[in-house]
């Protein structure tokens, strides 16, 4: 007897239009951190229909509902994951992997030999799960009264060969 209950699960391009459920998932996804930080991350500042506009953005689809964000920007000499957001009702399924292993597929192929990002000391946990993923601290800078922590994954050579990055 077939399953009825599995779900069917998408990555896809965000558009303009789903900025508003873009912001609304980030906004749920950020709000613990805000007591440590004393305000809100800078993800849940963003205006999401200009970054949607002008970088790819990757929507994590369940059942087509949205229950991850990840934002991509793509700098001259490194893809910079700018922000990853999982819905508070779907952390702890994997979909944080999935979509930074979709952000690194998306960097090797555009031909880039390394993908970055940041987090804030304060967002406890963050760091280190970057790090299980093969992210390497580059350096740390005081931002807004607080410590931001840089980290980079370079990909093996042979993974950029065939899409080099002009």
């Amino acid at each position: 007897m077939p399953n009825n209950s599995a779900t069917r699960s998408v990555v896809r391009r965000a558009t303009t239009s789903d900025a508003e459920a873009i912001a609304a998932l980030t906004e749920a996804a950020y709000a613990k951190y805000v007591p440590a930080l004393g305000r809100m991350p800078q993800p849940m500042n963003t205006d999401y229909r200009q970054v949607t506009a002008e970088h790819p953005v990757w929507l994590l689809c369940l059942d087509e509902q949205i229950a991850g964000v990840i934002v991509l920007m793509l700098e001259p000499e490194v893809a910079l994951i700018y922000s990853v957001a999982v819905s508070p009702a779907h952390q702890g399924q994997g979909l944080g992997r999935r979509l930074m292993d979709w952000a690194e597929e998306q960097a090797r192929q555009a031909g880039y030999r390394a993908i970055r990002l940041y987090t804030n000391e304060h967002m406890t946990g963050n760091a280190a799960w970057y790090a299980r993923l093969g992210y390497e601290e580059t350096r740390r800078e005081m931002v807004m009264g607080t410590t931001v922590i840089h980290m980079a994954k370079k990909f093996p050579a042979h993974l950029t060969d065939e899409a080099e990055h002009g």
